[in-house]
């Protein structure tokens, strides 16, 4: 028996921000959307890896959701840490960093925090 991973949810309050922060932040882009009546689903996705996040809208919400809080991740191995480090402190998205471990978290707009790891060094 084999289980291989495809992707992640994410329950978003405003999606065209979300987009945009994952396409700026790590080259994240559309692969394909479903549309329901009062919702959408969007995957996005990069030429680096065939996992996706899977951005859930629904009409009408307003609360934030609660998407597993800070010690439920994802993970980013980056090939230029210090190139994604500038980009992220110029987009505000930095929310801890680890000097020790050499790692650093963004947070989407959405609270989720993201894990973004050297692509040289094995911390994982």
């Amino acid at each position: 028996m084999k289980a291989r991973i495809v992707h992640e949810n994410i329950h978003v309050l405003d999606l065209e921000k979300s987009l945009a922060f994952y396409e700026k932040a790590l080259g994240m882009t559309e692969s394909r959307r479903i549309k329901g009546e009062d919702w959408q689903i969007v995957f996005i996705d990069n030429d680096e890896s065939d996992f996706q996040i899977e951005l859930t809208w629904n009409e009408g919400r307003t609360e934030p959701y609660d998407n597993g809080g800070r010690d439920t991740h994802m993970a980013f191995r980056v090939d230029d840490y210090d190139a994604f480090y500038k980009l992220h402190e110029e987009m505000g998205c930095i929310c801890f960093v680890n000097e020790k471990m050499g790692l650093y978290f963004i947070e989407d707009p959405d609270g989720c925090w993201i894990e973004i790891i050297n692509g040289d060094k094995k911390v994982d």
